[in-house]
C-alpha cells in the first residue's frame, strides 16, 4: 500500500513538472507598490493604452490614444489621472496586490478589503475605473495636465516631433483647454491652422498639388471628459512629477461610499469644435446605461483574442520560471500590448506604442515631458513598423492589421502625386522615415540641400534611394487573402502602383544617364539603390529584387481573377524586366550578396538574408537552401552584425534556416525579461521604451521556430529544441490553424483545422540541418 502511494505521488510530481503553463500563469502579480511610472503595467483596448501604477498610496495612470498628433506631429498623451482614497487602504505595502488579468483584459488592485478594477472598452473609446470597499471611502479623482500652459520645445525635445534636430524657428507645444463642466473635467487639444504638413509641403515643393493631398493634421481635435457618479468639482492644484510641472483638476465624492465609478470618454476628429463637443456629449449620454454590457463584450473580445492564438513554453521536467518559461510569458505579454491598439486609426508605433512614460526613466539626460519619445510621433519608420505587424499573420490577428495596411492605402494619392510632380511619371513613391501624410520627414529630407538636388529625394546618407520598404506591407496585404481568404481587391491597385513606381522610375533614371532604359538583357538597372540602410548606392540590391519578384508573382497568383486584362498584361511584362538575384563566393562556397555592387556601408542590417526573410525565396523545402546557410555562416558582415537587440532579425533568419541551436539562442536573448518591472518593456535598443520592434521580431522568431510552410506543406518544429515543452496554436495558409503540444520530446496533441490539412503536416523535430537541406 505504501509503495502504491509513493508511486502515485511520484507520478503526480512528474506530471506536474511536465505541465505546460496556461495563460493565467503569465498574469503579472505585484505585491509591492511602484516607485514611479517606469514600474507601471500596460492596460488597454480598442485604440487606448494606459500605464497603471500605485505610488505612495495613490493610484495613477497615463492614458494615450491612437492618432492624437499635434501641430508638429508629436503623438501627445491625453493626460494623467491620480486617484486618492480617504481613509487610504493603500497607505503601505502590507497586503498590497496588483494583477494584470490577461484573459479578461483588466488590472485589479486590492488591499484592506478594497478592490479597484481598471478596464478599457474595446468597442467604444471609454476608460472605466470601478471601486468596491467594505467601508465607505471618499474618492478624489484628479485629471493632471502638463500642457496647462504653452511649452517651448528645444534641443533634443524635438526628437518627439517631426522637426527633430532641424526646427524652423521656435517650436511651441501649445496648451490644451481644460475646464470643469457638468460635474466633470473636459480636456482637449485642437491643432492650430499652421502644422508641419504645411511646412513639409512647402519645403518639398509640393504646393502645386497641395489642395489634392490628404492632410491628417488640419483641424484635428482630441481629448475627452472625465466624470463619475457621486463626484463633483473640487478645485485645482499645481505640482511636480519627475521634474515636469503640472496642474491638477480634482473631482471628489459628494459623500463617502462603498462603491465608486469613474469614466473617461474620449473623442478624436477633424470636425469643427462645436461638432466635436456635440459628438462627445452624445457619446456620454448613449453610454450611461450600457456599462455592464460593454464590460461583458470587452471580456468576450479578450477571451476570443486569447483563444485565437497562443504559445506557452516550459523546459522539460521543470517548474522553474527560467529562460524558456520567459519566452512564452513575454510572447503573450507583448501580444497583449499589441491587442490594446487592435482598432486604432493609426498603426501601433514601433517606438513605444501607447505605453511610453517620462523619458528620464530611459535616459536621465532627457528631462522632458511624458509626451516625449525618440524618432517622432507621426513619423513611420517602415523597417521597424513591419516587425510590429508581421507576427499578426501567424497569430491570426488579421483584424488588427487593418490600421497599418489602411494607413498606407490612405497615402496612395499623396505618394502618386510625388512621382507626378517631381518626375512626371506614374507610381506611388514611398520613402523611409515617412510622415503620416506620405511625405518624407522634413529633417531627414534636409533643409540644407544643394539648389539643383532632385526635390523628390531625401538628402540623407542613410535614406537616399531607399523606397522598397513599402513592399513588406504589400506582402501583408496579399497574406490577408493567402492566410484568411479575405477579399483584398481594395489593395490590388495600391500594390500595382508601388511596383509601377520602380518600373517607371528606374527606366527614367537610366534615360537620364544614357539612351537605353534597360540593360542588355532587357532588365531594369536598379541604380542607384539601397539594401536597407546598410549598403548604399547599390546596383541591383538583392533585397529589392526579392521584393519585386515575390510581390509580382504573389499578386498574379492571388488576384488574377480580379485584375483587369490590362493590369495582368502589365504585370506579366514587368516580371520580365525584374533582374535576377546576385551571388558571390566566400571560402569557395556560394553565397547571397547584398547587391551586384555597393559604394559604402552605413548601418548594421543584413539584407543579404532578406531573400530568406521576409521574402521566403530560400528556406526549408525550397531549392538551394545551402546557399542561404553559407551566407549565414560565412558572410563576414552577417557574422559581425549578429545580435538580438531591437530590430535585429538574426533570431528569425536562424529559425527560417532550420538552425535549431542558433534560433534557440537568439530567441532566448530576444525574449528574455526586460530590465524593467514589466517584463515586456524592452529597450531602448536602437529606438525607445517599450521597443515594439524588439517584441515583434521576437514573436516572429518564435513562430518560425514552430511552424513554416512551403508548397502546401506545413513544417512542424523546424527549429524548435526537443527539450522545450510547448503548447501552441498558430495560423497557416488556406484558413488553417495548427495546434500542437510537445511534452518531454513527444508530440502529444496535434489539431489541424480544417482536418483534411493534417495530411500536409511534416514533423521536423528530429531532423538535422543536413536532412532539412534535402527536403523538397
Amino acid at each position: 500500500m505504501r509503495n502504491n502511494i509513493l508511486f502515485i505521488l511520484f507520478f503526480i510530481t512528474l506530471f506536474s513538472k511536465a505541465q505546460i503553463p496556461a495563460l493565467n500563469n503569465y498574469n503579472q502579480i505585484w505585491n509591492t507598490q511602484s516607485n514611479n511610472a517606469s514600474e507601471s503595467m500596460p492596460l488597454g483596448g480598442g485604440d487606448i493604452g494606459l500605464n497603471v501604477w500605485v505610488e505612495k498610496g495613490d493610484l495613477y495612470f497615463y492614458f494615450s490614444r491612437s492618432g492624437t498628433f499635434d501641430e508638429h506631429n508629436t503623438l501627445l498623451k491625453l493626460g494623467r489621472v491620480k486617484v486618492t482614497l480617504t481613509p487610504n487602504p493603500f497607505k503601505d505595502d502590507k497586503g498590497f496586490y496588483q494583477e494584470l488579468v490577461l484573459k479578461d483584459g483588466y488590472v485589479l488592485i486590492a488591499q484592506n478589503s478594497t478592490k479597484i478594477k481598471v478596464w478599457v472598452d474595446v468597442f467604444k473609446p471609454v476608460i472605466h475605473l470601478d471601486l468596491e470597499s467594505k467601508m465607505p471611502l471618499k474618492m478624489t479623482a484628479s485629471y493632471e495636465s502638463w500642457r496647462y500652459k504653452n511649452r517651448d520645445s528645444k534641443g533634443k525635445a524635438n526628437n518627439a516631433n517631426s522637426y527633430k534636430w532641424a526646427p524652423q524657428g521656435d517650436i511651441i507645444t501649445y496648451k490644451d483647454s481644460v475646464s470643469f463642466e457638468n460635474n466633470g473635467v473636459k480636456f482637449y487639444h485642437r491643432n492650430r491652422e499652421q502644422t508641419i504638413f504645411d511646412v513639409a509641403v512647402k519645403q518639398q515643393k509640393m504646393e502645386s498639388v497641395k489642395d489634392q493631398m490628404l492632410n491628417p493634421l488640419a483641424n484635428l481635435t482630441f481629448g475627452g471628459f472625465m466624470t463619475g457618479n457621486n463626484l463633483k468639482p473640487d478645485g485645482s492644484y499645481t505640482g511636480m512629477y519627475q521634474n515636469t510641472d503640472f496642474k491638477g483638476f480634482s473631482l471628489s465624492s459628494i459623500k463617502p461610499s462603498k462603491k465608486h465609478s469613474l469614466a473617461l470618454y474620449l473623442n478624436t476628429s477633424q470636425k469643427d469644435i462645436q461638432t466635436w463637443n456635440t459628438d462627445l456629449k452624445n457619446q456620454i449620454s448613449s453610454n450611461k446605461n450600457t456599462v455592464k454590457q460593454a464590460e461583458k463584450n470587452t471580456i468576450k473580445w479578450w477571451n476570443n483574442f486569447w483563444n485565437r492564438s497562443f504559445i506557452y513554453t516550459q523546459k522539460s521536467n521543470s517548474i522553474a520560471k527560467d529562460s524558456v518559461y520567459q519566452i512564452g510569458q513575454n510572447y503573450q505579454l507583448f501580444r497583449y500590448m499589441l491587442g490594446c491598439n487592435a482598432y486604432g486609426k493609426y498603426p501601433t508605433k514601433f517606438n513605444g506604442g501607447l505605453f511610453t512614460v517620462d523619458p528620464v526613466f530611459t535616459n536621465p539626460d532627457l528631462n522632458f515631458t511624458p509626451d516625449f519619445r525618440n524618432w517622432g510621433g507621426g513619423t513611420m519608420t517602415a523597417q521597424n513598423q513591419r516587425l510590429v505587424y508581421f507576427p499578426m499573420i501567424k497569430s491570426g490577428d488579421f483584424d488588427m492589421m487593418k490600421s497599418q495596411l489602411d494607413y498606407y492605402l490612405s497615402l496612395q494619392k499623396n505618394a502618386e502625386l510625388r512621382s507626378q510632380v517631381y518626375w512626371k511619371h506614374n507610381g506611388a513613391s514611398f520613402t523611409e522615415q515617412l510622415e503620416n501624410f506620405g511625405l518624407p520627414n522634413p529633417a531627414e529630407y534636409d533643409w540644407k540641400r544643394p539648389a539643383d538636388y532632385d526635390p523628390g529625394m531625401e538628402y540623407n546618407a542613410w535614406l537616399e534611394y531607399e523606397w522598397d520598404t513599402v513592399f513588406e506591407f504589400c506582402q501583408m496585404m496579399l497574406q490577408q487573402k493567402e492566410y484568411a481568404g479575405e477579399d483584398i481587391q481594395k489593395y490590388n491597385q495600391f500594390i500595382i502602383s508601388c511596383l509601377r513606381f520602380f518600373d517607371e522610375h528606374y527606366q527614367y533614371l537610366a534615360k537620364q544617364r544614357g539612351r537605353k532604359a534597360l540593360d542588355g538583357n532587357g532588365h531594369l538597372v536598379l541604380y542607384p539603390g539601397s539594401a536597407a540602410e546598410t549598403y548604399k548606392m547599390t546596383y541591383n540590391a538583392n533585397s529589392t529584387i526579392s521584393a519585386l519578384q515575390v510581390i509580382t508573382e504573389q499578386l498574379l497568383n492571388l488576384s488574377q481573377k480580379e485584375l483587369p486584362k490590362e493590369d495582368l498584361e502589365y504585370l506579366k511584362g514587368f516580371q520580365t524586366r525584374i533582374p535576377p538575384l546576385n551571388f558571390g563566393e566566400i571560402n569557395n562556397k556560394k553565397v547571397l550578396v547584398p547587391a551586384k555592387t555597393w559604394e559604402r556601408i552605413n548601418n548594421s542590417e543584413v539584407p543579404q538574408l532578406y531573400p530568406v526573410y521576409p521574402w521566403g525565396i530560400y528556406g526549408i523545402g525550397k531549392p538551394d537552401l545551402e546557399t542561404a546557410l553559407n551566407t549565414w555562416k560565412y558572410d563576414t558582415d552577417a557574422v559581425k552584425f549578429r545580435s538580438h537587440v531591437g530590430w535585429k532579425q538574426d533570431n528569425i533568419f536562424a529559425a527560417r534556416l532550420g538552425l535549431t541551436n542558433e534560433a534557440a539562442k537568439y530567441n532566448v536573448f530576444k525574449m528574455a525579461n526586460s530590465d524593467r518591472r514589466f517584463p515586456a518593456f524592452w529597450g531602448p535598443g536602437f529606438d525607445w521604451v517599450p521597443d515594439h520592434n524588439w517584441g515583434g521580431s521576437g514573436m516572429i522568431g518564435m513562430q518560425e521556430m514552430l511552424l513554416q510552410e512551403n508548397n502546401g506543406k506545413i513544417y512542424l518544429f523546424p527549429a524548435w529544441p526537443k527539450e522545450w515543452n510547448v503548447h501552441f496554436k498558430l495560423h497557416a495558409k488556406q484558413n488553417t490553424t495548427v495546434e500542437a503540444e510537445l511534452i518531454n520530446g513527444e508530440l502529444k496533441v496535434l489539431k489541424v483545422i480544417p482536418e483534411e490539412r493534417k495530411k500536409d503536416v511534416i514533423n521536423l523535430l528530429d531532423k538535422t540541418v543536413e536532412e532539412k537541406i534535402k527536403i523538397n
